[in-house]
């Protein structure tokens, strides 16, 4: 619309003739929206609200007398009050970039003022105080421009070449090149220690890798071995008991051939032996006979008899001996005793034959006739 005029909204627009609105300042303030504004009866001017920026490098004097350069940003704009825009339009609303020119030189001089009155220890150790030092000493000069900073940043501090600072930095950097040294021996002791522990873990498990895989490679070994042998051991276990069974059987053999050699051989010859012991026995009791005989008269005839038929008696008593399968418990001794129980059996018929010629004796003295019996052989 004609004549009517609105300020960005990081401006203030200034419109100044007439007298309307304007109150005690030369000018009317108009910030966040439009004003009409009639041509040729008023003029229209903007005033920028925007944040600037001004550069301090500044060659400063400690209280020990040392030279410092000392570098700093300051962030400022116009306040946002119609009193700080109409102060600061009066002095910058012609040529506004002399706001920064002028900033930088109010706090170049301050920074002097201060860094004057403190030690490079400090000013070194201490920059935000340095910092703060500056801006309470400049606000009340800055509102007095319609000016207000929103910081201030000490970006660097050098001595040039008197290398002071360097000499106050190398306790410190001695100290921590030291320390550095320090943790450097100490990371690479741990390192050392590191790899010699990972070097004797890897070693024992190499260790005990090898023993395992000796002790598989041992029983795979004896495995085989006994596989090997087992077929072989089984044969001789075989053979073993085939070869006792043999000798088993070799001696049951010989223990059989022994026992017939003795039925067939040893018993047949002892039989043999005790029937001719037995024959000259009973030859022996006949010629003691044939002597008793010979001493009595009265018996002669019948003794005589007796005489003839006792070896006829003895050896049919004898000869059932031979052939026969006489099991003999004793051996030699038994055969003894066989032989014994035939004589003594003869002995008792020849006895029983003498008693019953003297009953038959007695019996013809006292009358009768005598009885002559001859007896056969005994069962």
């Amino acid at each position: 619309m004609f004549g009517y005029r609105v300020p960005a909204p990081d401006q203030a627009m200034l419109i100044s003739g007439g007298r309307r609105g304007m109150g005690d300042a030369p000018f009317r303030v108009v910030t966040g929206h439009g004003a009409f504004v009639l041509p040729v009866y008023r003029k229209t001017r903007f005033l920028t609200l925007a944040m600037c920026e001004a550069e301090v490098d500044e060659t400063c004097v400690t209280h020990q007398g040392i030279a410092l350069t000392v570098r700093a940003v300051i962030a400022f704009k116009v306040g946002n009050d119609k009193e700080s825009i109409v102060n600061a339009g009066q002095r910058f609303l012609s040529d506004q970039d002399q706001m920064s020119v002028l900033t930088g030189r109010i706090f170049a001089g301050h920074l002097r003022s201060i860094i004057g009155s403190m030690t490079v220890e400090e000013i070194v150790t201490e920059r935000q105080k340095l910092a703060t030092e500056v801006l309470e000493t400049s606000k009340a000069e800055m509102a007095k421009i319609g000016l207000i900073v929103d910081s201030l940043q000490i970006q660097s501090i050098d001595d040039g070449q008197t290398g002071y600072i360097a000499a106050m930095a190398a306790p410190h950097q001695a100290a921590i090149q030291r320390q550095a040294k320090i943790a450097q021996a100490q990371a690479t002791q741990a390192a050392a220690e590191a790899e010699q522990a990972a070097a004797r873990n890897q070693a024992e498990y190499a260790r005990q890798t090898a023993v395992v895989k000796a002790e598989y490679t041992a029983e795979v070994d004896r495995a085989q071995a006994q596989a090997a042998q087992a077929g072989p051991l089984a044969a001789a276990h075989a053979q073993q008991e085939v070869l006792t069974a043999q000798t088993e059987l070799a001696q049951r053999a010989a223990q059989l051939r022994q026992q017939q050699l003795v039925a067939e051989v040893v018993r047949p010859a002892e039989a043999e032996a005790e029937r001719i012991r037995v024959l000259a026995l009973a030859e022996a009791e006949r010629m003691k006979i044939q002597a008793e005989a010979a001493a009595s008269n009265d018996r002669v005839a019948l003794d005589r008899m007796l005489i003839d038929q006792l070896p006829l008696i003895v050896k049919e008593a004898a000869g059932g001996l031979t052939g026969a399968n006489v099991n003999v418990l004793n051996g030699a001794d038994g055969l003894g005793e066989i032989a014994a129980g035939l004589v003594g059996q003869g002995l008792t018929i020849l006895d029983s034959v003498r008693k019953n010629l003297g009953s038959s004796r007695t019996r013809t003295d006292g009358g009768g006739e005598p009885t002559t019996r001859l007896l056969g052989p005994v069962d």
